[in-house]
């Protein structure tokens, strides 16, 4: 090694050496990002682009997008009053029934139609169709059925979020490593011991990913089934605002199922590393 070489390898060591150790690096930078993007919102908010005209003020106009600290007014306001706990109350009853549906409902129809044959032809045509025709489309015929209550709500929260578990758990099943279904044919063992010690373990991994996926369309289902037919509830709240042009209530309802998919997306992120050695690599 030359002395240039050997000068220049001990710079980088030192720089890395004296490199900032952050703990948690993804949660450091999310949080930065989250907080710079206020700062911009509130500068834009508050910058005055025609002083000569009090009438438009801001490089965005607050009757459009509020501003931060209105909107952290307006949720002191109501988080204080009390006025917005039934609305999220009912959400998360609906949302809390609907996901838990459909994640039971589709780990069994996914496992189902992945490996068994006959179940598979008969039932891929009917899922597919269901999966084409849009949720909504669905809604005024649930409705009638159910009624304008929460189960009409939870079916739809069912309807908007089982796909993503169905079709993932369809994918584990069929990912099995046909020399583990040898190993297990060849000691004897049964349809379902075959299922429970080779089939399941293989899927939980892709299991748990259409369950984060689902976490996600729940929310959208809760809101959806809101915006239709309620009188309480985060859909309902925003609905109500938005016509009101409440625009910082508006963002709050927002902000809410923003952070909570974040929180139930992240926590079955946790869940799903801890089995993510279970996934068959893709070169078995």
């Amino acid at each position: 090694m030359s002395v240039a070489t050997a000068g220049f390898t001990s710079r980088g060591q030192e720089k890395s050496r004296r490199r900032v150790k952050i703990p948690n690096e993804r949660l450091f930078y999310a949080i930065l990002g989250f907080v710079g993007l206020l700062l911009i919102w509130e500068f834009a908010s508050n910058f005055d682009l025609n002083p000569d005209e009090p009438g438009i003020q801001g490089l965005i106009k607050r009757i459009l997008m509020s501003a931060p600290t209105l909107i952290f007014k307006a949720a002191i306001d109501d988080f204080s009053s009390g006025v917005i706990w039934p609305h999220i109350a009912i959400s998360l009853e609906e949302w809390l029934y609907g996901f838990l549906l459909s994640c039971v409902l589709g780990i069994v129809i996914g496992l189902s139609i992945g490996w068994f044959r006959r179940v598979r032809l008969l039932a891929a045509p009917l899922m597919n169709a269901l999966y084409a025709t849009p949720t909504i489309a669905l809604f005024p015929l649930i409705v009638l059925i159910a009624g304008i209550g929460l189960e009409s709500k939870i079916i739809l929260v069912v309807l908007a979020s089982i796909f993503a578990v169905v079709i993932n758990t369809i994918v584990g099943v069929q990912s099995v490593s046909w020399k583990h279904l040898e190993i297990a044919s060849s000691f004897g063992a049964s349809q379902r011991q075959v299922i429970r010690s080779v089939v399941i373990p293989t899927t939980i991994p892709f299991i748990l990913t259409g369950i984060r996926l689902a976490a996600g369309r729940s929310l959208v289902g809760v809101v959806v089934a809101e915006f239709q037919a309620a009188n309480q509830g985060i859909g309902f709240y925003i609905n109500l605002n938005g016509q009101t042009l409440n625009t910082a209530r508006v963002l709050i309802g927002l902000l809410l199922l923003g952070l909570w998919g974040i929180f139930v997306g992240e926590l079955v992120r946790v869940v799903e590393n801890r089995f993510d050695a279970w996934r068959p690599s893709i070169h078995r």
